[in-house]
């Protein structure tokens, strides 16, 4: 039981520093909102709408898969290394979990958690390649909301 003393007393001290952290700072703080500091930080452009309340579950479903895919590389790490000590099991293991994410990341481009933006459509190959397309017709410039034109700044 002596041993554990070290790490228990570390864990008590940490605790005590997090809640008497917690505890000064709402004491201590000044407490003056105003507009500015309630709005959300924006890089310097004035927001056009209020933020949606709630992400879209395409974004988890995607950090999901990003998950997913870090857990895979270090599942075929040791593979990598030591395939001959691991043999033809690891081998068939490594496999199934591949085809299980590879089929989940279909699943998913399929349904269109991919496609950002309020509306989520299906883009068809003929609306892609057409000659009506122009560089200025298809590039939409994005953070021009709440920004002085240069005509009005000079």
């Amino acid at each position: 039981m002596g041993q554990y003393l070290p790490v228990v007393a570390l864990l008590i001290v940490g605790v005590l520093f997090g809640v008497l952290s917690f505890i000064a700072s709402r004491l201590l703080a000044p407490r003056r909102p105003s507009v500015a500091k309630e709005a959300p930080y924006e890089c310097g452009i004035l927001p056009s709408r209020e933020p949606p309340e709630r992400f879209p579950v395409s974004f988890y479903i995607v950090a999901m898969l990003f998950i997913m895919f870090d857990i895979e590389i270090i599942f075929i790490y040791p593979f990598a290394v030591a395939r001959q000590e691991l043999g033809a099991f690891a081998f068939w293991e490594m496999l199934a979990f591949s085809s299980v994410f590879f089929l989940t990341f279909v699943y998913v481009i399929a349904r269109g958690a991919l496609d950002w933006g309020p509306i989520a459509r299906a883009r068809r190959l003929s609306d892609a390649v057409s000659s009506e397309r122009t560089s200025s017709s298809t590039i939409r410039r994005v953070g021009l909301e709440g920004r002085l034109d240069a005509e009005q700044a000079a």
